[in-house]
């Protein structure tokens, strides 16, 4: 049993970080683009640079997004394709 409540836990920690408007934006986004760096985030949501880097820490560290290094430019995606059902699922885009 504490072995389903840890993978519990850590599916309520990803769906309360996809609880975050921005945060939802963002993946979509990212679903959308397949690609993309934080300066276009940036531009598309109009908010500060650094209030957008915030929300992809958050998104990266619980593995919903992933980086991909292009010289300077860093590149995210998501690639889990559990959060891309989710957002199909939560949005109304069921494939």
């Amino acid at each position: 049993m504490e072995n389903n409540f840890k993978h519990y836990e850590e599916t309520a920690e990803i769906l309360k970080a996809l609880a975050h408007p921005v945060r939802l934006c963002i993946v979509r986004g990212l679903l959308t683009k397949e690609s993309c760096n934080v300066s276009y985030m940036q531009e598309c949501l109009g908010l500060p640079q650094s209030t957008v880097s915030q929300h992809l820490q958050k998104l990266r560290s619980l593995g919903i997004v992933e980086t991909e290094r292009n010289g300077l430019e860093i590149n995210y995606s998501v690639k889990n394709e559990r959060i891309k059902q989710l957002i199909h699922i939560f949005l109304g885009e069921a494939k």
